[in-house]
């Protein structure tokens, strides 16, 4: 017999034992190699932006971050001396140097992977280049990129990155208007909306032609009055002054964040340039540069260079003219600017935080020409963010869905024999009665734990799109309490970010007709390192993973969380979406899921359709190996049908979820099946010396003990937990199980057992039942029942 043959015997002897003639271990044929690969590229285009760990954590925790281009190394004249990522964290930012390694777009470039673009050789990528650089990626050709102006606040917004510090601007060149030689900084700041620190743009561009264009744009042009008073001028890049004034001033960086902040309040998607004039004792005097320029922009206009090769030589001959003196005030220049832009995030970061918000009302100057000076002030609202949302870390971490949902109940009517109609017709109009709520998986788990938490260190992370759902949701969260810093808002240069919603028709008795949910939010979008940040910042006892993500997400979740040393629950979602915990082996045949006792997940809470869906995923995928029968052999379970029934019932039994869950119990030690109005079976696979092994109260519900001293297995407990009451005056059934899954991790956080908090579980869940809430406005009154049950020994 082949070593496959005697594996398929196995599977067979005990899958016949466990399961009778109902439920087998059968090896399916595995997918083939072209589905994994298609799976394989699938998840990368779903994650193509690398953000650095350290990047990805100071935006998941609100520190303050300064992007930073590469083309200022990969295609500067300025020396590898600049030392610009250590004047931003001198003056308390991050940094985070932008460019494309080897076709993969990265936020925060290590000064190593910097050194490799310079000494391999980079494009320069502007926005139009970049889908090109990342296309050629996937496609086999690695090519680095270093990214302009452009190419850097595409890929700043991108990773939520809202300041940017650099040398000078790119502008309209003289003659643009005929030439239509015009940059494309520009026109990305007409539509991306980042602050660029900057001192001005290039001094021999068309600096009035300039303005004009970026005032078409919409694109709001501050100047820092960096001491001067009165009226100041526009940059011009080496030097101070350029005899053109400024459309606005703006006295300190906490004015520049003022405004910052309120753009983004005010949903407006332009960028801003913020003008950091070069400090004085580096500048060239406006006479000399005007000199210089006008030398070098005649001789290139006599020679013919224009287009790319018109500001390199530009920039030679004014270095030449100004006998070197360009070139220092440029990196000078650079410096400043980029210790500016720290600055500014810092002071950002603190207005977004309303626990370290100044109280004092932040000012900036409108000067235009012909009008009088208005001063506007921006007064913060008091803040609304709790003592517990001031720190980073919390005790649960929900990863799952939040969504807009709408409840559509049939009002009745006559149907065709004048009898009251209780279904809505189909293909018309029907009265009804609408109501709306937030809800979604993770959200009404996050939320039930949150009510009955004692100091709400509860934290939902979760995605939402920058429109009115994902508006009313922000806000309804806000006002119940629920900490919302991982809530992340997709803006609109992401496809398909429509903040989730879900449609329930039901008929005039509140019974399902139809129902309809766009989560394609969850499906569509990856952020893997940011998801590895927040676990790591939030530091939680438990994580708690929804369904609604895509496989891979769910996996870097669940690989999160044992990282960095949280438990983790499962919540299945539904039948179809419970299978992707069990996903296909990816490349080499490595399972997903590791086995006791370094089981991947601790706990799932499906109900018995998903139970069933993750028995056929595993059994489908091939979860079934040799190193899960030497777990399963530690129980000695052989003819456990009577046993089965005992401890649950004959129907139960019958319907395989016993045995459905001692098959999974290697990958998921406690599994806790929800049975309506049957209750709710727990089975656990228990340590050696767990108290319940001793325990004579709970001996009738040891299934099995494992007598050869085994390091790992002590024995299996399965108990059927019939239901706390029969509730008859039922109003929904939306959010009834996320609500148990919520207070039961509730307990668990609080260092609770399974046991002993099923029972107030469920009594939350009728809670749910009779509420018109997903979640029950009244689950606060079982803070002191939880509380005992966690006390219970």
């Amino acid at each position: 017999m082949t070593a496959r043959q005697h594996l398929l015997s196995r599977a067979h002897h005990v899958s016949s034992a466990l399961l009778g003639s109902r439920l087998k271990c059968a090896r399916q044929p595995c997918f083939n190699t072209v589905q994994r690969r298609l799976r394989s590229t699938d998840s990368q285009l779903g994650s193509l932006l690398k953000v650095s760990p350290e990047v990805a954590d100071a935006l998941a925790t609100n520190k303050p971050v300064v992007a930073l281009e590469s083309t200022i190394y990969t295609h500067g004249a300025l020396g590898d001396d600049l030392y610009l990522e250590d004047i931003v964290r001198r003056n308390g930012a991050v940094p985070a140097v932008c460019g494309i390694l080897a076709g993969v777009p990265t936020v925060g470039l290590s000064t190593e992977e910097v050194a490799r673009m310079v000494h391999e050789g980079a494009k320069k990528a502007s926005r139009r280049d970049l889908a090109y650089l990342v296309g050629k990626g996937l496609t086999g050709t690695k090519i680095h990129g270093g990214t302009t102006i452009s190419g850097t606040m595409v890929l700043s917004r991108l990773a939520g990155i809202r300041v940017f510090g650099t040398g000078g601007l790119g502008g309209v060149h003289k003659g643009g208007e005929n030439s239509m030689d015009i940059s494309a900084d520009l026109t990305e700041l007409g539509r991306t909306r980042v602050a660029v620190v900057s001192s001005g743009c290039k001094g021999f561009l068309d600096i009035p032609r300039t303005l004009e264009f970026l005032e078409t744009q919409g694109v709001l042009v501050s100047t820092f009055a960096d001491g001067q008073q009165g009226n100041i001028d526009f940059p011009a890049f080496w030097a101070r002054e350029s005899g053109i004034k400024s459309p606005s001033v703006v006295q300190n960086e906490a004015e520049a964040a003022a405004m910052i902040y309120s753009q983004e309040q005010l949903n407006i998607e332009t960028g801003l340039l913020l003008a950091n004039p070069i400090p004085e004792e580096h500048a060239i005097s406006r006479q000399d540069m005007e000199h210089a320029i006008s030398v070098a922009v005649g001789e290139a206009d006599e020679k013919g260079f224009s287009g790319a090769e018109n500001t390199p030589y530009i920039l030679r001959r004014i270095r030449e003219l100004t006998e070197g003196r360009s070139v220092p005030a440029n990196k000078y220049l650079v410096q400043a600017n980029v210790a500016r832009a720290a600055k500014v995030a810092v002071e950002l970061s603190k207005l977004m935080d309303g626990g370290s918000r100044s109280s004092q009302a932040a000012a900036f100057t409108i000067q235009s020409p012909g009008i009088r000076k208005v001063k506007v002030e921006i007064k913060p609202e008091p803040s609304k963010v709790t003592q517990q949302q001031q720190s980073n870390t919390a005790d649960i971490l929900v990863a799952g869905s939040v969504a807009l949902d709408l409840s559509c109940d049939y009002a009745g009517g006559v149907d065709a024999q004048g009898n009251k109609a209780v279904s809505p017709l189909t293909h018309v109009s029907n009265p009804s009665h609408i109501t709306q709520s937030v809800g979604g998986v993770g959200h009404n788990v996050a939320l039930a734990a949150h009510k009955v938490s004692e100091d709400g260190r509860v934290r939902l992370c979760s995605l939402v799109g920058d429109d009115i759902a994902g508006a009313t949701i922000l806000a309804n969260l806000e006002s119940s309490g629920l900490d919302t810093t991982c809530i992340r808002k997709l803006g609109r240069e992401y496809p398909s970010t429509r903040t989730a919603q879900y449609v329930a028709v039901n008929d005039a008795d509140k019974n399902l007709v139809m129902a309809m949910a766009d989560m394609a939010i969850f499906s569509n979008h990856s952020f893997p390192t940011y998801w590895n940040s927040a676990v790591a910042a939030t530091k939680p006892k438990w994580l708690v993973v929804d369904g609604n993500w895509a496989e891979p997400d769910i996996q870097t979740w669940i690989e999160a969380g044992r990282k960095h040393g949280a438990r983790v629950a499962f919540e299945p979602v539904s039948a179809a979406k419970s299978e992707r915990l069990f996903a296909a082996p990816k490349q080499g045949g490595q399972f997903p899921l590791r086995l006791f006792p370094n089981a991947s997940v601790d706990l799932a809470s499906p109900n018995q359709y998903e139970l069933s869906a993750m028995h056929s995923a595993a059994t489908r995928n091939e979860y079934f190996t040799h190193s899960w029968f030497e777990v399963i052999d530690t129980f000695g379970m052989h003819g456990s049908r009577d046993k089965f029934v005992r401890l649950t019932s004959a129907e139960i039994t019958d319907m395989g979820l016993p045995q459905q869950n001692i098959q999974l119990l290697p990958y998921i030690p406690t599994i806790i099946t929800k049975l309506g109005a049957k209750g709710a079976l727990v089975t656990m696979l228990l340590k050696p010396g767990d108290p319940l092994l001793k325990d004579s109260h709970h001996a009738p519900y040891i299934l099995a003990r494992n007598y050869n001293d085994h390091p790992h297995v002590g024995g299996v407990y399965m108990r059927l937990f019939p239901p706390v009451e029969t509730v008859k005056d039922v109003v929904s059934v939306n959010g009834v199980g996320d609500t148990f899954l919520g207070v039961l991790v509730a307990g668990l956080a609080m260092g609770g057992r399974v046991e002993n908090l099923v029972d107030v579980a469920q009594r939350a869940a009728c809670l749910s039942l009779r509420s018109p809430e997903s979640v029950s406005m009244e689950l606060a009154g079982l803070k002191g029942e939880l509380k005992l049950a966690v006390e219970r020994e």
